[in-house]
């Protein structure tokens, strides 16, 4: 009975092996003509400018459904929620951009919700963004097992997500993904342990998508006026990440950087002044923005031999108000858009914003002007518009060499 017990287990898991190999779907990572991609706010209107790439936020709370009994292990989903997002996905992906999903928690102030989604650390006493995920209360692989299935091209009903960005700007934890105060080393490993799960259950289901950790532009330093256990380095969060996924059993994690300018209120990308060329340099930006790839060149953070791939996943100029405001952004965007023809590992530029935003800190990022009194209702489009149009077209090379003047530069890679 023993060895017909022990075969018949042997028999049931080559059958679950075998299930699983078959799910996995092994469709090659998509190729797209060029790196322009927008984080969508009106579908039509972005397929119309011709993107390749596109972020879309994941409100992992919002899929939490009061019904759950995690206790139990068993979770109820959002079915309007997940409706909502297919929408927005499959007209995407049915075209053949490349969506990037960016997996994200926001506080729902429930704490029934809360307790389960949020990493136990977060701060209640303050106010801040994202917080970092729950990895203990068998939320986070669910969700996850669930949205990986779900988009990776075994329901093509829904659309397809070739990427997956785990969390946001994660090396400034305080505000972007709030586990409390803790050290480095402890910031890294818990966001090691959610982006383990998020990679495991991705791969479980595709065997090329990618999944992406989220940076902000501070390198060398951290952001200022925040304690070291409130945000780091980002260059020392991405080396101690990259050490404690080498320590526990190495896998193919990339990198999503937001090279904002220096000063976000300033879109001159190319007058940065206090940025350099070495990996010691305290910001990187579009200016040096040749220090990152450049770091993930390092033999122990390249995988199988090849570096990590980079997408710049969320970045706009701001729009002055002056008379030469809009060239300035625009100048900006021709700027980014040629120092990235030169960094072969960069696959994505996606710019933000597609309409300005009122609740964004004064910063007017967008292709289009918000309406008056409205938060972020298309109102009318920018000089940036049509420059954004014809990237990667014909109509490119004449289009930013007439912008080229602003710079003050003699040529783009000046």
């Amino acid at each position: 009975m023993g060895s017909i017990s022990l075969m018949l287990r042997l028999f049931l898991s080559c059958l679950i092996l075998a299930t699983i190999a078959s799910a996995q779907n092994a469709d090659p990572y998509p190729t797209p003509p060029d790196v322009k991609g927008i984080q969508v706010q009106m579908t039509e209107d972005a397929l119309a400018l011709g993107i390749h790439h596109a972020t879309i936020n994941v409100n992992v709370a919002a899929l939490h459904s009061p019904q759950s009994k995690p206790g139990k292990g068993e979770f109820v989903w959002s079915q309007n929620y997940l409706a909502s997002l297919d929408k927005q996905i499959k007209p995407l992906s049915d075209a053949g951009v490349v969506v990037y999903l960016i997996i994200i928690a926001y506080p729902s102030k429930n704490p029934a919700i809360d307790n389960i989604v949020l990493h136990p650390g977060h701060r209640q006493d303050l106010k801040f963004t994202v917080g970092a995920v729950n990895t203990s209360s068998g939320f986070f692989p669910a969700v996850m097992n669930l949205l990986a299935e779900r988009w990776s091209g075994a329901h093509p009903e829904h659309g397809r997500v070739w990427g997956w960005i785990i969390g946001n700007e994660v090396n400034s934890h305080f505000m972007w993904n709030n586990m409390g105060l803790v050290t480095l080393e402890t910031a890294a490993s818990e966001y090691e342990k959610a982006f383990r799960i998020a990679h495991t259950a991705i791969r479980r289901h595709s065997q090329h998508a990618r999944a992406y950790a989220s940076f902000d532009h501070h390198w060398a330093e951290r952001m200022h006026n925040v304690s070291p256990e409130e945000a780091t380095p980002g260059r020392d969060f991405l080396d101690t990440f990259a050490r404690l996924v080498r320590e526990r059993g190495d896998f193919d994690w990339n990198a999503a950087w937001h090279p904002y300018p220096e000063n976000l209120g300033n879109p001159r990308a190319w007058a940065d002044k206090n940025v350099t060329h070495d990996d010691n340099t305290n910001k990187v930006t579009f200016k040096n923005l040749e220090v990152l790839p450049k770091h993930l060149a390092k033999p122990e953070l390249l995988y199988q031999g090849k570096p990590r791939r980079i997408i710049l996943s969320e970045q706009g100029f701001h729009t002055l108000l002056t008379p030469d405001g809009e060239k300035l952004q625009a100048a900006a965007y021709a700027y980014a858009w040629e120092k990235i023809q030169t960094l072969p590992t960069i696959d994505a530029f996606i710019y933000h914003r597609h309409v300005d935003h009122a609740k964004e800190g004064g910063l007017r990022l967008g292709l289009w002007r918000n309406k008056p009194n409205s938060i972020a209702d298309p109102h009318s489009t920018k000089l940036i518009y049509d420059l954004f149009k014809k990237a990667g077209t014909s109509e490119w090379r004449a289009a930013a060499d007439a912008l080229l003047p602003v710079t003050g530069l003699k040529a783009w890679n000046e």
